[in-house]
């Protein structure tokens, strides 16, 4: 599986649809960049904490497999780390939605609106499988 494409992370970006226009790429990412800063404080502490928790399993999973444990169950904790991380991509997309996709929709600015669109579209394709 393709790693997800998160802006101002530079992982997963290999793939991904470059915009139409390249003006349009540098108006996207200081919006994308503007969204992130206005995150709510307990929405934010919520999703440092699900991260920590994940950077945990994956510290254990280290673990496991230096210790040379039973494949099946490293595997089951494998499954449970791509459980959290998708729970943590869900929050994320919920947010997105309610916060950035709704001001950029009704902020009335048709460019605005347009690249709004593009961006849910490849979101749905990323996250729709």
């Amino acid at each position: 599986a393709r790693a997800p494409n998160i802006p101002g992370m530079g992982i997963g970006n290999a793939g991904a649809t470059p915009p139409h226009d390249p003006s349009e790429q540098a108006s996207s990412e200081h919006d994308a960049s503007e969204h992130a800063l206005h995150r709510e404080p307990e929405s934010k502490r919520r999703l440092l904490a699900r991260l920590r928790r994940i950077e945990g399993q994956v510290r254990g999973l280290h673990r496991m497999v230096e210790e040379e444990r039973y494949c099946p169950e490293i595997l089951t904790q494998v499954a449970a780390v791509q459980a959290s991380l998708r729970s943590t991509a869900e929050v994320l997309l919920h947010d997105h939605l309610r916060h950035c996709v709704t001001g950029a929709l009704r902020s009335g600015d048709p460019r605005e609106a347009e690249a709004t669109y593009r961006e849910l579209t490849d979101l749905f394709k990323k996250y729709g499988r």
